[in-house]
């Protein structure tokens, strides 16, 4: 059975999406299980997380080639073949492989937009592109031999991401508890409910049954809230407003379903997880090139920086159990690390 393919998604920037799948991403290697980090997003910034400046200009040369998602599909952009067979993962460590991102990857937007009406006339060409992206985890999951692919994304509903969604099987929705977020999600639902649709129809025209295309699930299986103030155990006033409206829209505009007006997040059966906002524990890690709950007092975490840290492996190993037991429910089991 191949790795589930789990896309951190939100139209809504700066909610701290790519910092979570980073550390999602540590948290599922530590616990022994097989991961590919996926950075779909053209800015990069996933990548950046991971790699030294050193190592991104050798990956991202001005020419020759890019060890990269852009340079494991060039040739199907230039027309002169399809995706190359063996993805550029980069490794991190034994259990994580980065597939890297790249600015280049832009490029490809046009590309999937022009392909994407052309799949209703049924050109072979046309499935090629906008199934290269799942196709290209496929082969990186496979070399990997990973449990789990997790999927960076842009903040937008362009043709990058929605290409992104389809090679998906679920998607969680970060989440930040203010106005943009929830206005983000009454536009982000009915987005993911059209893709899927219309995908289907799409397949239907597949000229060649040995290409091997996505379903294009990507089922919900929650929303992770991020960054929310906590001040004597409570949600400060200035976020409790957006925080109530949350479960009522994620429902009404993610899943098409009623319900959730008198239910709190803490208590939201969709919500998987609530973060803190780490602060100065995120530019030390930063600065460090780890993860927070890998910072030691080499690194300048002393005192009542240890205890953060601590807790922050705590946070993340529970919201990693959660995202596993949720796509198994799903069919999309993670399975246990070893012993």
């Amino acid at each position: 059975m191949s790795a589930p393919v789990i896309t951190f998604f939100n139209n809504n920037g700066g909610v701290g999406k790519t910092s979570l799948v980073y550390h999602l991403a540590w948290t599922y290697a530590e616990q022994g299980r097989r991961v590919v980090a996926v950075d779909l997003d053209p800015q990069s910034n996933l990548t950046a997380a991971f790699l030294p400046e050193e190592r991104l200009e050798r990956l991202w040369p001005e020419q020759g080639e890019r060890k990269t998602v852009y340079g494991s599909i060039s040739p199907l952009l230039r027309g002169t073949g399809d995706i190359i067979s063996e993805p550029f993962l980069e490794p991190v460590s034994e259990e994580l492989a980065l597939l890297p991102g790249d600015l280049e990857l832009s490029r490809f937007e046009d590309e999937l937009s022009q392909q994407w009406p052309d799949c209703l006339d049924g050109k072979e060409r046309a499935f090629r592109v906008i199934s290269a992206f799942s196709r290209l985890l496929a082969a990186a999951s496979a070399a990997h031999r990973a449990d789990i692919v997790i999927v960076d994304v842009g903040p937008n509903l362009g043709a990058i991401n929605r290409a992104a969604l389809v090679a998906s099987e679920n998607v969680v929705v970060p989440l930040a508890p203010d106005l943009l977020s929830v206005q983000g999600l009454l536009n982000l639902g009915p987005t993911l409910v059209a893709w899927r649709a219309q995908w289907a129809e799409r397949l239907l025209k597949n000229p060649d049954p040995e290409l091997h295309l996505p379903t294009g699930s990507m089922t919900p299986l929650g929303y992770v809230l991020l960054q929310h103030g906590v001040r004597l155990g409570s949600p400060v006033k200035a976020y409790q407003r957006w925080m109530a409206r949350i479960p009522t829209v994620y429902r009404a505009s993610v899943l098409r379903s009623s319900g959730g007006e008198n239910i709190a997040v803490a208590d939201d059966e969709h919500c998987l997880a609530q973060l803190k906002h780490y602060r100065s524990l995120m530019s030390m890690a930063q600065d460090a090139r780890k993860p927070v709950f890998a910072l030691r007092a080499a690194d300048g975490a002393f005192g009542g920086h240890q205890l953060a840290a601590l807790r922050a492996y705590r946070d993340f190993s529970d919201l990693a159990d959660a995202v596993r037991l949720r796509a198994a429910s799903d069919g999309g089991g993670i399975p246990s690390p070893p012993g």
